[in-house]
Formats: C-alpha cells, sequence, structure tokens
C-alpha cells in the first residue's frame, strides 16, 4: 500500500503532504515551483510508492470555484497522464491557507516564518490531506 500525497496548487508554488503508509497522519513534504511539481512527484515515486493523490478545490465562499481551479484541472490531467496507476480525488480546500497562516500564529512563530509562503503552501497541503484522511476514516471498533 502506498501513500496518499496531498496537493495544494498554486500558480507559482504548490505545497505537497505526504501520509505514513497507513494512512492515519498526514505531515507536511515539501513546497516546490509549479513548474516542477510533475519531476518532483515522479523523483518521489520512484522511492516511495504512492497510492493516491488528494488535490484542493478551492472554492470560494459563496460555494463557487477560485479563479485557479481551471488550472489545477490542467495540473490533473497531467498527473493522470503521468501517474495512469495512481487515482486522483479532490477535496475541498477553503480556508485552509487562513488556517495555516493561524496555526503558525498559535506555535509563537516568528513574523519571518509566519510570511514565508513555503511553509504556508505546505501546512496547507497537509490540512487538506488530514481533512480527507479524517472525513474518510472508517470508524474502530
Amino acid at each position: 500500500m502506498g501513500v496518499l500525497i496531498g496537493i495544494d496548487f498554486g500558480k507559482k508554488r504548490t505545497g505537497l503532504a505526504h501520509t505514513d503508509p497507513d494512512h492515519i497522519i498526514a505531515s507536511g513534504l515539501t513546497t516546490v515551483a509549479t513548474d516542477r511539481a510533475i519531476d518532483f512527484l515522479q523523483d518521489y515515486h520512484k522511492s516511495t510508492p504512492v497510492e493516491k493523490f488528494v488535490v484542493g478545490q478551492p472554492k470560494q465562499k459563496d460555494g463557487n470555484f477560485s479563479d485557479v481551479e481551471k488550472d489545477i484541472l490542467i495540473f490533473i490531467k497531467h498527473l493522470e497522464t503521468f501517474f495512469p496507476t495512481v487515482s486522483v480525488v479532490r477535496q475541498d480546500e477553503r480556508f485552509t491557507s487562513k488556517m495555516a497562516f493561524n496555526s503558525l500564529l498559535e506555535t509563537g512563530a516568528k513574523k519571518k516564518t509566519r510570511k514565508n509562503k513555503q511553509i504556508v503552501d505546505e501546512i496547507s497541503a497537509t490540512l487538506i490531506l488530514q481533512s480527507y484522511l479524517s472525513s474518510n476514516s472508517k470508524p474502530v471498533l
């Protein structure tokens, strides 16, 4: 069984997170330049089997898709082309960037760290993936 990869897609940067092999917890992986994301994922997949990509689905407060959605759909097509055996699912990512920033505030991160958009993107990807895990977990009896 492979890991799941959470993806917070952005036009410039893409935050990535991964699960443990048992799909219990999500943790940050890295943030890469979006134009290098497929290459990074191919290298990662060579050493660590990937079972599923969980791609954030950005919606506005009114429920409409944000402007970046069309770029995400193109990115998903690339994922499906380069990783034909790996499934791709979507996960609502509303407010994840705000939650990521707030989590940095709560941990007492310095202002320089809080302004580092790469860290915020990685945390956002982790929140997207953990949200997916939580909404798809089977209850323990």
